[in-house]
């Protein structure tokens, strides 16, 4: 999640759904899920036949909100110098592999809206098999967020940090690392809290 999110009351913040109407959301960076105990406002592309929507496990925010707070600027600083379009895509990667719904809402939502494609945000569960989507950097700052995200030997593999050097300069890539160490800080609240997508309207948490 990365974040995006407005003054600490996320996790109560009032956003509009998926951003849509005004729904309360929890917070994960802005990832946030209805806490109230009013039904919350249909999420988008919702009908009738699908299965209800389930109800957020806690309002972190609302109960942390200094914490929230420093999320937020830790999220504002990270992002700056990086791209827009791909810090996104970052972002959606990083979601997409801890399985934060509610992030990944976010951040698709967010990328199609500063001009991303449809086709890209969809290929990115596979994309390395889809290399020809995306420039020599960005596959880098993929291969670097799925490194840094799953951790699955224990640390980062010299060749990916090396990709990664060849295309990010030593400043850009401390902001690299930086946003995708942070949007895994919102996956973990979204996670973990059942944060509720559907209910964000993109650049609802600039």
């Amino acid at each position: 999640m990365t974040t995006d999110a407005p003054a600490p009351t996320s996790p109560t913040s009032t956003v509009t759904s998926p951003t849509t109407s005004p729904t309360t959301i929890s917070a994960t960076g802005p990832a946030a899920g209805s806490t109230t105990g009013a039904p919350a406002a249909p999420a988008t592309g919702e009908r009738a036949d699908c299965a209800p929507e389930h109800t957020p496990r806690l309002n972190w925010s609302a109960h942390a909100p200094e914490v929230y707070k420093a999320m937020l600027r830790l999220d504002a600083a990270a992002r700056k110098g990086l791209d827009p379009k791909l810090l996104e895509l970052v972002k959606i990667r990083a979601s997409q592999l801890n399985r934060c719904a509610l992030c990944v809402d976010m951040h698709s939502k967010d990328a199609l809206a500063a001009g991303e494609s449809v086709e890209r945000i969809v290929q990115l569960s596979a994309w390395e098999e889809s290399g020809h989507f995306y420039t020599e950097r960005e596959l880098a700052a993929l291969a670097l967020t799925e490194a840094v995200t799953v951790l699955t030997e224990g640390f980062v593999p010299d060749a990916v940090y090396a990709r990664a050097a060849e295309h990010f300069d030593e400043p850009a890539l401390a902001q690299l690392i930086a946003a995708i160490t942070v949007i895994n800080a919102w996956n973990r609240f979204g996670v973990t809290c059942r944060l509720v997508p559907g209910h964000y309207r993109p650049g609802q948490h600039r």
